[in-house]
């Protein structure tokens, strides 16, 4: 017996590969759907389907400026604090002192490009159809996925506590005062009362619920920072693990019309 079979026959390389090679058919359906990165993907998929003139690889794509987004987010938290007095001295600093400065501008970028990329990844999939049954649950998570996308974006856009992102923000955070019975001025906020006791009023609106004041200062920057460096991301990470454990019990992606 080689020194190769003695390895492949020893306690220690089982307990590491629970299957031999996959060699046959049988195996390979084995190793499939034992591995845990394997069995994302279903065993057998529509050729077409990974075409990339079909796909145009924006999942993917996606994926990875979140995994780049994820990785230049958490190494710029070591040169950031999000108080009024330092946040925007920091973020010059970043860019005139600080060693790892570009950073900033590949997490500037990345967050752009990735983006771009969900619209197109959802429009690839409206196209084709692929929102249809069995995957309309899929679909689902990815509108919701989209939405934090932007809800990333626009809590990000806060942080360098410049004129141009606070006034956005106030822009932004205005819509919210509007907004269909979640809003203190919008359509509907009259008729949720209690008694004589107004439930929706400018100190318990969205807009309130977003800025954690009624004008952006302090409380906003904590709370952005808060959402967009811890609560977002971990709901946009599980999320995109039931995204892609759909895909696969769906069958992969889907094949054209």
């Amino acid at each position: 017996m080689s020194l190769g079979d003695q390895v492949r026959n020893s306690q220690i390389w089982k307990s590491i590969f629970r299957h031999p090679a996959p060699r046959d058919r049988r195996n390979r359906v084995v190793v499939m759907l034992t591995n845990f990165f394997l069995h994302l993907h279903p065993v057998s998929i529509n050729k077409q389907g990974i075409a990339l003139s079909y796909t145009w690889c924006m999942g993917g794509i996606t994926f990875f400026l979140f995994l780049v987004e994820t990785v230049t987010g958490v190494l710029l938290m070591f040169y950031y604090r999000p108080t009024v007095e330092w946040a925007y001295q920091d973020i010059v600093n970043l860019r005139a002192v600080t060693t790892l400065g570009v950073l900033r501008e590949l997490h500037r970028w990345g967050a752009h490009a990735m983006v771009i990329s969900v619209w197109l990844h959802m429009y690839r999939v409206f196209l084709t159809g692929s929102y249809k049954p069995p995957r309309e649950f899929n679909w689902t998570v990815g509108v919701i996925l989209l939405v934090l996308t932007l809800l990333l974006s626009f809590t990000g856009y806060l942080l360098p506590w410049d004129q141009l992102a606070i006034w956005a923000i106030t822009v932004g955070s205005n819509m919210a005062r509007a907004s269909p019975f979640l809003g203190h001025e919008g359509p509907g906020s009259t008729l949720l009362v209690i008694g004589d006791i107004p439930l929706i009023t400018s100190g318990s609106d969205a807009r309130f619920g977003l800025l954690a004041a009624r004008f952006v200062g302090e409380e906003t920057l904590n709370r952005f920072y808060v959402l967009h460096c811890v609560a977002i991301p971990l709901a946009v990470a599980m999320l995109i693990a039931i995204h892609f454990w759909r895909v696969r019990k769906d069958g992969g992606i889907s094949g054209p019309l």
